[in-house]
């Protein structure tokens, strides 16, 4: 009789043990693992908030060095994703400063804009400051370039967001 009481507690912790665990929310890690990472849900359709931000990008003089868009890979496959889209900024005077500060920190650039389509359409633009992007290299000329990049970031989420 006691071992059957034994089982039978056993099992009931077990049990309640896996339905805390169902009850608990999901953890879906930090969506902002490094410092100076700006996340902004824009509550704009993600389509249309991709050609403002460009426009923006352009509007303050920056260039589009590339564009990795993982809907359009995952398309090609026959695979259908929720919007994802990088989009990598610089420009070619920001290029040579950068350098003649630090050649190390050239694998920084271009820098980048993630957007991603949440559940209900609109678009959520995550990126890093460019002060915390180079803050490492140790330079007082490059942290001048990224204070100057981090007003320019600032005003293409501006634009953007209008």
């Amino acid at each position: 009789m006691f071992k059957e009481c034994k089982d039978i507690a056993m099992r009931t912790i077990i049990i309640s043990m896996l339905l805390a665990l169902l009850a608990a929310p999901a953890w879906a890690g930090n969506p902002a693992p490094y410092s100076g990472t700006q996340v902004i849900d824009t509550g704009q359709p993600f389509g249309a908030y991709v050609k403002k931000l460009t426009a923006a990008i352009k509007a303050n003089k920056m260039g589009i060095v590339g564009n990795a868009c993982a809907t359009c890979g995952a398309k090609s496959i026959g695979v259908t994703i929720p919007g994802n889209r990088v989009i990598m900024i610089f420009n070619p005077h920001f290029a040579v400063r950068m350098l003649k500060a630090s050649v190390p920190a050239g694998v920084e650039a271009p820098l980048r804009l993630y957007l991603s389509e949440r559940p209900d359409g609109t678009a959520r633009l995550s990126y890093r400051l460019p002060s915390h992007v180079f803050a490492p290299y140790g330079s007082a000329d490059l942290d001048a370039m990224a204070g100057e990049l981090d007003g320019i970031f600032a005003r293409i989420v501006k634009a953007a967001a209008e």
